[in-house]
Order: structure tokens, then C-alpha cells, then sequence
């Protein structure tokens, strides 16, 4: 992918350097490969914390050069990615297409596409599952969400089990809603968590665990395969705001997600043994 389509971010702030592919482009619309580890919008928490959309509108206000090549002046996302999670982040390059997108997003209609690696294993039987657990703010927690069948929102989403290693499964999710940490809180209530996800319990991914003769250096602490939440936001489908066509917007799986699959497939393949049966 060459340099004009990638944007250049930095936060001088927290001095991180951000390289964001464009993976779509047209008159009223942008998509983005969001990376993990930086937030869509700003944490009202945090307001210091940068953020995706503060980032562009930075650029926006200072008519760095790849906005002033484009002539943009607008620039919003029409829906949120986790802060862990990477992969495509639609943006309308005007309000018409804002509000047309949030429409969309709010009424079930956007196909989205998410590959997750998570720790367990599902009878073979079950490979298609679904809930609609309601979630709501934990409030033992800040930032998290609880199942909640009483005070919670509306919360849905699909699964398929794709492909099945030792302990360990990679898997399809489609959310039909929005909610925050809705597949993370999703995953859990089903009986399987999200590897890498320290706040839901998921375990992190550690090549030791897999690879029987593994041996650690002296003096080495072992980092995990995958340092994040392994989930990635794989691919979007939406009817474009202005001429109606279903468009398609993905994004390859990043490296460390890429790498994590590899060395399970190599070291833990197979079905492995069920862990429990799925039930909502």
C-alpha cells in the first residue's frame, strides 16, 4: 500500500506515532484500518487520552497536507470500535452521510464482521449460536458492562465457530447492535472468553502454553502472542448513503492476530475436546 494511502497521526501528548491505512475512499465516505490501542472518540474520563477522531480533527484544524488535498473540512465516525479492537472504522466526510449512516447502524441493517480468537471449545454440533442478553454499566466497574435482564439495553448478537484448535477456537461474530463491549460481554455469558481480554477474564495467549519444548532465555519474561484483546473488526457492509449500492469495506487481520492463528494452527490443531455446551 503506498504512502498516500496511509494517514500519519501523533499524539504529542503520550508521543505515540500512529500509521492509519485507508482501506476506502469516495466523496462522502472514508474508511479507515483502526488500530488497536486507540480510542474512536475521546474518554470522558480521560479527556487527555488520544482518540482516532480528535487525532483527524487536529489535522482537519491545521490543513496538514492529506487534508488539504482532499479539501476536507468534515469528518466524523458513524459508528465505535473497543479501544483494543482494530480493523474498519467507517468516517462521512459530511453531515448527510452521518446521519445516514447512524440510521443504518441503528437499525440493524450493517452487516459487520468480526474474527475473534477466544479460549475454549464448542461441541461439534454447535458451530452456529446467537443471544440477546441485555447489557448494561457495571456498577462495580467502571468502563465494563454486566449482563443485566432487567435495567439492560437490547443487545444482539450472532456467532460462528470457524475454526477449532486444542483449548482455543477462532470464531465469527456479528453484532446487529452497537453496544459497548457487546461481544466481549457476549462471548462471556456463553461460556467463552476473548483471549487477551484481562477485564472479562480471557487469558492471555502464550506460545509456552502451546509449543511443548519451549524454552525461555534466561532472565526473559515471556510476552504473550497477541498483547491486546484478539479482536478484529474484519469487514463492513452498508448501502452507500447517496447511491444506494451495497459496498463492502474490510481489513486484513494485523499481524499480531495473524501470527497468534499461524502458531495455533501449527502447535495446538485439531478439534480439541468440548469445554461445555453453549447456552443462553
Amino acid at each position: 500500500m503506498g504512502a498516500s494511502n496511509i494517514i500519519k497521526l501523533s499524539s504529542p501528548a503520550t508521543h505515540e506515532y500512529w500509521e492509519v491505512p485507508i482501506l476506502f475512499e469516495d466523496e462522502h465516505l472514508l474508511a479507515l484500518d483502526k488500530p488497536a490501542g486507540l480510542l474512536t472518540s475521546p474518554d470522558r474520563q480521560d479527556l487527555k487520552r488520544p482518540s482516532l477522531i480528535q487525532l483527524l480533527h487536529g489535522c482537519i484544524e491545521r490543513g496538514v497536507p492529506w487534508v488539504s488535498q482532499r479539501s476536507l473540512s468534515y469528518l466524523m465516525h458513524a459508528h465505535r470500535l473497543d479501544f483494543e479492537a482494530s480493523g474498519v472504522l467507517i468516517l462521512a466526510k459530511d453531515k448527510p452521510t452521518l446521519l445516514n449512516l447512524v440510521a443504518q447502524f441503528a437499525s440493524e441493517k450493517p452487516n459487520q464482521i468480526f474474527a475473534a480468537l477466544v479460549r475454549g471449545v464448542a461441541a461439534p454440533e454447535q458451530s452456529e449460536f446467537k443471544t440477546e442478553a441485555k447489557l448494561a454499566p457495571n456498577p462495580l466497574q467502571m468502563g465494563l458492562v454486566r449482563i443485566d435482564p432487567k435495567e439492560g439495553k437490547r443487545a444482539r448478537t450472532e456467532f460462528t465457530v470457524r475454526e477449532r484448535f486444542q483449548g482455543y477456537m477462532l470464531m465469527e461474530c456479528r453484532p446487529l447492535t452497537s453496544r459497548p463491549h457487546q461481544l466481549r460481554a457476549h462471548l462471556k455469558h456463553v461460556g467463552f472468553k476473548l483471549v487477551g481480554d484481562e477485564f472479562y477474564g480471557g487469558p492471555p495467549l502464550l506460545l509456552s502454553t502451546l509449543k511443548s519444548d519451549f524454552h525461555l532465555k534466561f532472565g526473559h519474561t515471556e510476552r504473550p502472542l497477541i498483547g491486546r484483546v484478539a479482536l478484529h473488526a474484519e469487514q463492513v457492509t452498508i448501502s452507500h448513503p447517496v447511491t444506494g449500492a451495497e459496498t463492502k469495506l474490510s481489513s486484513p487481520w494485523p499481524k499480531d492476530f495473524a501470527v497468534s492463528v499461524k502458531y495455533l494452527r501449527r502447535y495446538a490443531p485439531g478439534t480439541g475436546s468440548p469445554d461445555r455446551n453453549i447456552a443462553d
